[in-house]
């Protein structure tokens, strides 16, 4: 059984980037967002920190640029960063006209916090909850919308592709276990970043690169894949998974210390905790190693109960869930694989080198955050590049015809017993070596043993994929594994360290910088 949908525009993806397209194009026509679990169980909803913008009398355009630019380590589009700061303003405000309450100040206006690279205090955030804010309001937003279609546990397996051009997807419904064909004028891949790559991450389970991996298989161009952002503090502790210690904690004088109570980031960085993602996380991994130690310590029990209390209420929840009161003790915590700076190649409108597929939001690479991502410019950029993305559609919308019916996918495959165990070691193995291999440090060495597996892990996927039933644990298994391949070739062909990627074997900078681009 195979069902035909036709949409005018199908958007892969139910974070802030996809929810804000569909609502700025619901107007327009039949719009349908795939998501593939509830649409509170992605990254976005669970970003702590906030969005950076330009709101501040005594900021500016400037100074957040030069952030960024500084942050990115010599490779961010300039371009791409003053266009997307230039918009920040804007993105806020139509956030606030959707119902996003941001936190206020004592005095009502908005409480703004600083993250690490920042030389401003000029992140709004909802407590430290401002992913789940901004996506619960858009999502009320979007089911008041009739033109939208809302498709939860439905995982795109596919791109359908004819003559040059994205006419659609094979979609996986996830309840009833067929693949329906999803036909669209426009084509739109918002499935965010790939760090379930990693075995410890900060991301939840969906974060399997399936955009990025979807859009290399239809011939689309990846940049800077070597860059993925370790997040400096996630929680430590046998029972928790994935919960992510904002970085707004150190913006607001939480310590790092070791375990004997010892202050370190003197040593690496003037900035101290405030240094860029990229340098806290390094000198973090290099304490665990010279020490032994399983986890350094995160501490704000400095600071006064109530402040805490108003500024950290997840954190706090969380972390009490562990028998933790983060008001009277430091906090264990290690790095983990958080965001990831390359991805598809798009243009400021959010084009890909396929007409009529567009990506947006951390799926992509526009340019913006360059060798390392500056805190809170993420959801900032989902804004704007939706934005973009919707005028350049609109501007095509009577010239875009609707394409033929795509043919049926072949579910001639057949299951296997063994299916669930075989894709359970797959996945364990492959992101344990990317963690082991193509981790926080590097080697030409360890890339090369990890490439061999990589290969090797593709090499069995694409023959266990042809003769079997697709499931949604296989569809994320191939995707993965497809990323880990192109983040290590892109990691082998970068010879020198810079931003996120750190190498022993080429421990300077090279004397020109360059994005590191692959074709299929």
């Amino acid at each position: 059984m195979n069902t035909d949908f036709s949409h005018d525009v199908l958007i892969i993806g139910s974070g802030i980037a996809g929810l804000s397209l569909a609502l700025s194009l619901s107007k327009r026509g039949r719009i349908a967002v795939l998501s593939k679990a509830a649409m509170q169980q992605g990254s976005s909803f669970y970003a702590q920190g906030g969005i950076a913008a330009v709101i501040d009398p005594e900021d500016s355009v400037e100074l957040h640029v030069s952030d960024t630019l500084n942050a990115g380590a010599g490779l961010c589009d300039e371009d791409a960063v003053r266009f997307t700061v230039e918009n920040s303003k804007a993105s806020v405000e139509w956030l606030i006209q959707q119902g996003v309450e941001f936190t206020r100040g004592d005095d009502n206006d908005y409480h703004l916090t600083k993250e690490g690279g920042h030389s401003h205090r000029r992140i709004l955030h909802a407590a430290d909850a401002t992913g789940k804010v901004v996506v619960e309001a858009l999502i009320r937003n979007v089911l008041n919308e009739q033109r939208i279609d809302i498709m939860e546990e439905h995982v795109a397996v596919d791109l359908i592709v004819e003559q040059g051009r994205c006419v659609g997807a094979y979609v996986l419904d996830r309840k009833s276990s067929h693949v329906d064909t999803f036909k669209a004028r426009f084509v739109v891949l918002a499935t965010g970043g790939a760090s379930k790559v990693y075995l410890y991450t900060s991301n939840p389970d969906g974060a399997s690169g399936d955009g990025i991996a979807m859009a290399w298989r239809a011939g689309c161009r990846v940049a800077n894949m070597e860059f993925n952002q370790f997040h400096p503090t996630c929680l430590y502790h046998p029972q928790a998974k994935s919960f992510l210690l904002t970085e707004a904690l150190r913006g607001e004088g939480a310590y790092l210390r070791l375990p004997d109570g010892e202050r370190f980031m003197h040593r690496f960085d003037d900035r101290l905790e405030l240094a860029p993602r990229d340098i806290v996380a390094r000198a973090i991994d290099h304490e665990m190693k010279r020490l032994g130690s399983d986890c350094v310590y995160l501490d704000i029990s400095h600071k006064p109960k109530e402040f805490v209390a108003d500024h950290f209420p997840t954190v706090m929840e969380g972390c009490a869930r562990f028998g933790l009161d983060i008001t009277s003790q430091p906090i264990p915590v290690v790095p983990a694989a958080h965001y990831s700076c390359g991805g598809v190649m798009v243009d400021q409108n959010g084009r890909t080198d396929l007409e009529s597929l567009y990506a947006i939001g951390e799926t992509t690479f526009t340019g913006l955050h360059g060798a390392n991502r500056m805190a809170s410019n993420s959801l900032l950029e989902c804004i704007v590049y939706a934005k973009s993305a919707c005028e350049h559609i609109e501007s095509l919308w009577d010239v875009v015809d609707t394409p033929a019916t795509p043919d049926a996918w072949d579910e001639s495959q057949v299951t296997d017993s063994d299916e669930d165990v075989v894709i359970s070691h797959n996945w364990d193995e492959l992101r344990r070596f990317m963690w082991d291999y193509v981790g926080i440090v590097r080697t030409d060495k360890r890339l090369q043993r990890a490439l061999n597996r990589a290969d090797l892990l593709l090499a069995e996927i694409a023959e266990y994929y042809s003769n079997y039933k697709v499931s949604s644990d296989l569809i994320e298994l191939r995707n993965l594994a497809q990323v880990a391949e192109l983040i290590i070739r892109s990691a082998m062909q970068r010879k020198e360290s810079r931003g996120l990627h750190y190498t022993l074997d080429y421990p300077q900078l090279a004397a020109r910088a360059e994005n590191t681009v692959l074709t299929p």
